[in-house]
């Protein structure tokens, strides 16, 4: 994973997703890129970076600009810290971007003050994640934890859900993480059981196989986004991988109603990975 895309709106919690950014593209030695979506719009109002006269920009373009100089003093990544604005629809501006730099992860905040707090509470909200070419990291407003030590594989009984295996364990080597790989089902036909187990444990392998720290688990419930978001609070772990696209045509593809109500209600960060990857 070389190049990372993050967009901004210049919310606290645009602002927290591009930090956690930046522990990313240092642990991967990875290129990072800010991106801002104008809506159409040809002026924008002057914004203030830190309440005193020398934060002060007169334009959008200053303002990404003083950020990127504020944070290269903790960008070691040795890559490249740029940014870009660009005009239009934000989740096809973002996506057209990533296309373009060929990204390998968008990391985002899940909530704002502008674009995209419409963007992720309207009917397009989840847009950018099932229609990135790239895995997403979406990081819900309020998440501070900048370490990552655990990660939860949730196993379900789609044949894609082993699809996120290798990015996952990628990112656990990288960063020194254990990979919690755990079978999740809201049935106890036999059937259904038996194949959990076998691509869990089919998971577990892996896990091991490519030098990550694995812990294999279980879990029965009523609904699996409950059961995989209270396993993951249960362990404080730091993100949850998912399949994040399960329906629809290449065209037009669309989250699952399990990947929605995950990503939609975690506190925990969602990486969400599209099948094909």
């Amino acid at each position: 994973m070389k190049n990372i895309l993050v967009p901004v709106d210049f919310s606290k919690d645009a602002m927290n997703a591009f930090m956690h950014s930046i522990l990313f593209a240092n642990k991967l030695k990875a290129n990072l890129r800010m991106i801002h979506v104008r809506k159409n719009k040809d002026y924008d109002e002057p914004f203030v970076l830190d309440g005193t006269d020398s934060g002060y920009r007169k334009t959008v373009e200053e303002f990404c600009q003083g950020i990127v100089s504020r944070y290269l003093q903790i960008y070691n990544a040795g890559g490249k810290l740029d940014f870009i604005i660009e005009k239009g629809k934000i989740y096809k501006a973002i996506v057209d971007q990533a296309k373009k730099d060929k990204t390998d992860i968008i990391i985002m905040g899940t909530h704002g003050i502008s674009g995209f707090e419409e963007f992720w509470l309207g009917s397009n909200a989840y847009r950018v994640v099932s229609k990135a070419p790239c895995p997403v990291l979406t990081i819900r407003n309020g998440f501070k934890k900048k370490t990552i030590e655990k990660i939860v594989l949730p196993i379900d009984a789609h044949r894609e859900t082993r699809q996120k295996i290798p990015i996952t364990v990628e990112l656990a080597k990288e960063f020194d993480a254990e990979v919690h790989v755990v079978d999740v089902r809201t049935t106890n036909r036999k059937d259904i059981k038996k194949r959990l187990n076998q691509y869990a444990d089919q998971a577990m392998r892996y896990v091991e196989e490519h030098g990550v720290k694995g812990v294999r688990g279980s879990k029965y419930g009523s609904n699996i986004a409950d059961i995989t978001i209270t396993y993951a609070v249960h362990v404080n772990a730091e993100i949850i991988a998912i399949v994040s696209n399960q329906r629809g045509t290449p065209s037009n593809m669309h989250l699952s109603t399990t990947a929605q109500q995950i990503v939609n209600h975690s506190p925990i960060p969602i990486l969400s990975i599209y099948p094909d990857f």
